[in-house]
């Protein structure tokens, strides 16, 4: 299928082009931005987008999410981390049916396409009913089976088991090693689940140092003086994505500079939740260790609005630092699109708008009265848009949401299925 995007104002994120460019088409045959120009002649055949006065800008890529956890939104407050986990959200999963996660999941692609989110970095179970609803729903998915030490070697089989069946069969779903943390993990598990990643060639996902409790029990666990000394051992030669890194000290920021391999996806809404603190993002990038954003599982990040999410991590760092100059506006539309892209390994395909990439990409509405008038458009996207902004969502060159109608999903009784999901497993 052929789209031909008319008139936009482009916001590609790619260094090879003007950060803002008015009135430019974008021409998308199958799934590949064929061409990006002024006045591209219309063909028969071709579908047409008039982005007159809108924004074009790549879909946003949540690189830590939990994704069935959209029926667990605010099971949370009042408590920490570790209560939250083991009091609530452990006894109502192990209730979960392929059937509950299928439904699950569903809600939150909706969520996600109507808020202009086109890939997602997830970690969770019965991972199958996940990737089934994802190639429905057309999404860019990276996934695993989530690994601990609790029955590693069923797991683990059960993850091998979906790698053999899923690694070709869409290219928009891509699987990765999902290792729950150091402080449910023990050195045995870890070590046979890091030779496995690099047996297949998984880049690892994890989370890591998200509250105080977590790193005195990684401490305790492994016998060491930081987090950061299992990293140095076992995740040098590993790509990884490490998940939160809220309890970071500026000389353990200093030693993961040192590997490139190693990216950090900052949730901002979920840390200040679960009161586990303020990630040193700012002091992350300054020195060049590569940072996306996450949104966590609704659980405790609410939502998967990308946009809130990149709000929250500007004005954080602005706020404590004490410095209106941290993180610039355009830097962090960087964090929700191009690195998010760069941390998950395929900056090669989406991330920005460029000729040749996959068509990733959103249309934003900024004709509203909070974003009216333009003074500083990337500024006007970061603190003003929300998702319901977003127009149209498509995602490898297929339509997904146009005009805020979603064009594969019906979503009558989602709701209400979802609904009778915690209702029954909350008792």
């Amino acid at each position: 299928m052929s789209i031909l995007i008319k008139n936009a104002n482009l916001i590609s994120m790619a260094n090879s082009r003007p950060k803002f460019e008015e009135n430019v088409d974008i021409l998308i045959n199958n799934n590949i931005i064929e061409k990006i120009d002024k006045n591209i002649l219309e063909s028969e055949n071709t579908k047409i987008i008039n982005a007159t006065n809108k924004i074009v800008m790549p879909g946003f890529i949540n690189t830590h999410a939990h994704v069935p956890m959209s029926i667990f939104r605010e099971t949370l407050d009042g408590l920490n981390l570790q209560e939250w986990l083991k009091e609530k959200i452990w006894p109502m999963e192990d209730k979960l049916t392929g059937e509950d996660i299928y439904f699950a999941s569903l809600l939150s692609f909706i969520e996600m396409i109507k808020n202009g989110c086109t890939c997602v970095n997830d970690m969770y179970f019965l991972t199958e009913q996940i990737i089934k609803v994802a190639i429905e729903c057309g999404i860019r998915l990276c996934t695993t089976r989530t690994l601990l030490s609790v029955d590693p070697d069923i797991k683990l089989k059960e993850f091998d088991e979906i790698v053999n069946k899923y690694k070709n069969i869409d290219g928009k779903i891509m699987l990765n090693m999902g290792i729950h943390g150091l402080y449910t993990t023990n050195k045995e598990d870890l070590v046979k689940f890091l030779k496995y990643a690099k047996d297949n060639k998984l880049m690892v996902h994890m989370h890591f140092c998200e509250n105080k409790q977590e790193v005195e029990d990684i401490k305790n666990k492994y016998n060491v003086e930081s987090p950061m000394d299992v990293i140095e051992e076992y995740f040098r030669d590993i790509p990884t994505i490490l998940a939160h890194c809220v309890i970071l000290t500026n000389d353990e920021i200093n030693r993961l500079k040192k590997y490139k391999n190693i990216s950090v996806s900052h949730c901002p809404v979920s840390n200040l939740k679960l009161g586990c603190g303020i990630a040193k993002i700012q002091k992350m990038l300054d020195n060049n260790i590569l940072v996306s954003i996450g949104t966590d599982g609704q659980g405790s990040g609410s939502n998967l609005d990308m946009l809130e999410a990149a709000k929250y991590a500007t004005l954080l760092q602005k706020g404590i630092n004490e410095n209106p100059k941290n993180i610039p506006a355009y830097e962090a539309l960087k964090l929700i699109t191009i690195n998010g892209a760069k941390a998950l390994k395929i900056e090669d395909k989406v991330g920005s708008i460029e000729e040749g990439k996959c068509a990733d990409l959103i249309v934003l509405n900024t004709n509203t009265e909070t974003m009216t008038p333009t003074n500083d458009i990337f500024a006007n996207i970061l603190y003003n848009a929300k998702g319901y902004n977003v127009d149209t969502t498509i995602v490898n060159g297929e339509i997904l949401m146009e005009n805020r109608v979603l064009t594969k999903i019906i979503e009558k009784d989602v709701f209400k299925q979802c609904s009778k999901i915690i209702s029954r497993i909350n008792t």
